[in-house]
């Protein structure tokens, strides 16, 4: 045996609360990146967000769960600008002084090599998380192609990816072995940390041990977010753990050279789940014309309250406190206003109604969707009667250029209007801002794009009202007028030209004869539809309620052979 990959007893692992005896069942939730905290910048987007919410309700319930992830050196990337005030992604080395050396170091191969892990902890204390292991191949004892594998989250170099797909799934699996911990279930958060099934199927020969003991969350009904790769190059790099490939195509039921991370993640697993109801059914119209697929049920994503929500504003809600719940709200949009002012020097008023668009930057989720009628959108920013002011924020992925022009114009049109902004930096600290500040929570999926779309639930929890298309989690929540407002569905068998024509009008529509007048005129009104949001997002769409969802509908289940009779 390699001296590396000695087992070394790591005695502070353990959880440091009582295991209630609900989610006693041991389960290692694998995920590509989890946003627990600012300081640790390991995450990119919702994903992220949802596995640290995930994290926190875990630690808060007393679940016998551990996250298994990757150290990014770099993380996505940290967003600045360059001289001329357009996005510039600058990849900045990391360091965290409250991560614990394990000692456990260990090898595995990629594409033909021995690449060398180190293993980080972050205790549960430290944030208030389940216990989270962390991966990494930045060490002396590799070469600079293998310490690069766990540099940048979502790599655009295709062999690079796949190695990290290795280095979370296989890694994660030996992982496991050297802390001698063998969950009752692994949780694969996407199918980026497939391999771990390969791996595990290599120790035990049977596709029935995979099936009772993986479940298998999408989050995505996107083509790009349904990752397909060369099977022949995914043999290569070493992902399948050096199974043959007649014994690969066996258990993944691939036929051609293309490999669907997505359908072979639903054919390993016991059961699998979509992120809210809607995308549920999205799911499984998806993919039930493919054989031997898992039972798609549905855990709606939630955030968790107790990180997310300003105290005061919540304690006036509960004592019914409107003066002290008004006066608030208007102390967090000018904790954002001084952040806008600070990035764009300009002065927004906290008596305006502020309306803020703020996620990932896709094209789907159409960020520009209110611009793109230029009169229209004149006469909203200039209107006297119910003036508006608009934010922008959100991270495009560092090599999606159409994104990025997006971005930058939305960045040269915001310039040449003292009521727009477009904010960099989006992270949890001004993703916090932002949903604290704002009036309304505006979001523009093309429907039924939006899996799940959870950043209006933490919106709403800060008394700002969401507007949006009724995707994701929105039919769950929404009532038209009395706690969010949402734009009808657009006919599924137009063009996307005539979709967008048809949500923007909506847009309009509401913005112009319900939402402006009701700010500006009905106060009362307002503020009854904003304490009406803070009721109904809480406590369903709190991540206590998805955590110990999945203990119910997926972790006690699966095994058992009626509820995977395929």
């Amino acid at each position: 045996m390699h001296p590396m990959a000695k087992k070394v007893d790591f005695t502070k692992f353990k959880h440091p609360y009582k295991i209630k005896k609900a989610f006693a069942k041991k389960s290692a939730y694998f995920c590509m990146e989890f946003a627990i905290d600012q300081s640790l910048k390991i995450y990119s987007g919702g994903l992220g967000y949802l596995a640290g919410s995930h994290m926190r309700s875990a630690y808060d319930l007393g679940q016998a769960m551990i996250g298994i992830g990757v150290l990014w050196k770099y993380g996505y990337y940290d967003q600045g600008r360059d001289k001329d005030q357009f996005m510039k992604p600058f990849f900045v080395e990391k360091s965290y002084s409250f991560l614990e050396e394990t000692g456990i170091k260990f090898t595995m191969e990629v594409n033909n090599h021995p690449v060398h892990v180190k293993v980080m902890y972050l205790p549960p204390e430290v944030f208030g998380s389940a216990p989270l292991f962390l991966l990494t191949t930045d060490i002396d004892e590799n070469d600079f192609l293998a310490r690069s594998i766990c540099h940048r989250l979502y790599d655009s170099n295709i062999e690079t990816k796949v190695a990290q797909y290795q280095l979370l799934g296989i890694g994660g699996a030996k992982l496991l072995e050297h802390l001698n911990y063998q969950p009752d279930v692994y949780h694969l958060n996407e199918a980026h940390g497939l391999p771990a099934a390969f791996y595990e199927y290599k120790k035990h020969r049977s596709l029935d041990q995979l099936r009772s003991q993986f479940v298998f969350t999408t989050h995505t009904p996107v083509a790009a977010g349904n990752e397909k790769h060369d099977v022949y190059l995914l043999q290569k790099m070493g992902f399948f753990s050096g199974l043959d490939s007649e014994t690969v195509r066996n258990i993944s039921g691939i036929k051609n050279e293309v490999f669907d991370q997505t359908l072979v993640a639903l054919r390993i697993a016991g059961l699998a789940n979509g992120v809210s109801r809607l995308h549920g059914e999205v799911a499984r119209s998806m993919w039930s014309p493919y054989p031997d697929t898992a039972p798609i049920t549905h855990v709606t994503n939630s955030q968790n309250k107790k990180y997310w929500v300003d105290q005061t504003l919540e304690k006036a809600l509960v004592k019914k406190d409107d003066a002290t719940l008004i006066d608030r709200k208007k102390e967090l949009k000018r904790d954002l206003f001084q952040e806008v002012a600070n990035q764009t020097g300009k002065l927004f008023d906290e008596n305006l109604l502020t309306i803020v668009w703020a996620r990932r930057f896709a094209g789907y989720k159409r960020a520009n969707l209110l611009a793109q009628d230029v009169e229209r959108f004149h006469r909203l920013i200039n209107n006297s009667k119910y003036p508006v002011q608009i934010i922008w924020a959100g991270k495009p992925y560092p090599m999606d250029y159409n994104a990025i022009s997006m971005f930058n114009q939305l960045i040269h049109l915001s310039n040449q209007h003292e009521n727009l902004a477009v904010l960099t930096g989006y992270e949890l600290n001004l993703s916090k801002l932002l949903k604290q500040g704002s009036d309304i929570w505006l979001n523009t999926p093309r429907v039924p794009r939006e899996a799940s779309g959870t950043s209006g639930m933490t919106a709403a929890m800060n008394a700002s009202v969401n507007f949006s298309t009724n995707d994701g989690w929105i039919p769950e929540f929404a009532k038209h007028g009395k706690n969010a407002f949402v734009v009808p569905v657009a006919n599924p068998r137009w063009s996307e030209h005539e979709v967008d024509d048809f949500d923007r009008d909506n847009c309009y529509r509401s913005l112009e004869e319900e939402i402006l007048p009701t700010y500006y005129d009905r106060p009362k009104d307002w503020w009854n539809i904003v304490k009406n949001s803070m009721n109904d997002v809480a406590p369903f769409f709190d991540s206590d309620r998805m955590a110990t969802e999945y203990y119910e509908n997926l972790f006690t289940k699966v095994g058992n052979k009626k509820k995977v009779a395929r």
